[in-house]
């Protein structure tokens, strides 16, 4: 994997670098919660610009030692429920029909928008579940919750147009609500190939903000669609990915990332050594990413 050595720097000058990550996100508008519990375990890599990093994953220690159930309810620590009491399930009424939907927050606050499409087989539940993924899901609710923002999730159905219409449909309200193009689209695995179908329409692009790609397969073609339609503007992307990802090659990201990286385009990309499929779930920082790409939106 050649981005490494590329990439990597000496013992001190990433020291250095990880004191400025750290207080680049202890500066950012998502305040600081449980970080000592779900901040980036020891990095292998880290680029200086800081737009790559490549992360030490262990399932022993991120999985076994994290959860009272492995890979079924995480412990008690990492979990605060107090975003249950704004939470609620909602059905849209859309020109496409009814959209299922779960809502945590304030939908007029002045706060981050974040809408979650999940990958095959999952429903709007998914990114609602408080004790899978390492209760990584539940930080996100309380780290938008506590930013006076807004966190939806959606029913992508079978990936069908006419679930794209539902939810293009939504993401173009939540962005007209606030005026401005504001939803930080957030896309799993096969909701990844959903999302950039979403993308690839007007309507939805003037409404996102930024982009977050989980495990996701990014065709060249749908990304270059994105820029154009956005242009001038330039929408930040975060890719996340697992090196032994078995369902979408790692290889094809990192290719994604120096495209982009050349052309001087806001991307990050957040590299799980050893990771599978499901590892950026679980693993990626939620206020470290949210801040990166509110900085620069």
């Amino acid at each position: 994997m050649s981005i490494r050595p590329s990439r990597s720097v000496s013992a001190a000058a990433l020291f250095g670098l990880l004191l400025a990550a750290s207080a680049a996100r202890a500066d950012g508008p998502i305040a600081p919660f449980k970080d000592d519990l779900f901040a980036y375990p020891p990095l292998t890599a880290f680029s200086p610009d800081g737009t790559f990093i490549d992360v030490d994953y262990q399932e022993a220690r991120d999985i076994d030692q994290r959860d009272e159930v492995p890979e079924r309810r995480v412990r008690a620590a990492y979990v605060d429920l107090a975003p249950l009491a704004r939470q609620r399930e909602r059905i849209v009424d859309t020109s496409a029909g009814p959209l299922k939907t779960i809502e945590v927050g304030d939908p007029g606050g002045s706060g981050p928008i974040v809408l979650f499409v999940h990958g095959r087989n999952g429903d709007r539940r998914l990114g609602m579940n408080d004790r899978t993924f390492g209760g990584n899901f539940n930080r996100l609710k309380n780290l938008v919750a506590r930013a006076g923002g807004f966190y939806v999730t959606v029913d992508a159905g079978s990936f069908s147009p006419a679930d794209g219409a539902r939810i293009g449909e939504l993401v173009e309200g939540l962005g007209r609500r606030s005026g401005r193009p504001a939803v930080v689209l957030a896309c799993a695995s096969m909701g990844g190939e959903f999302c950039w179908g979403l993308l690839g329409e007007r309507r939805v692009v003037g409404a996102v903000a930024s982009v977050v790609m989980l495990s996701a397969n990014n065709p060249p073609s749908r990304v270059e669609a994105m820029r154009d339609l956005a242009a001038p503007r330039r929408i930040p992307l975060l890719l996340a990915h697992g090196t032994r990802d078995k369902v979408f090659g790692w290889a094809a990201v990192q290719a994604l990332y120096d495209r982009l990286l050349a052309a001087k385009e806001p991307v990050r990309f957040v590299s799980f050594e050893t990771g599978n499929h499901g590892t950026p779930l679980r693993m990626i920082d939620w206020r470290d990413s949210l801040n990166w790409l509110l900085s620069r939106t």
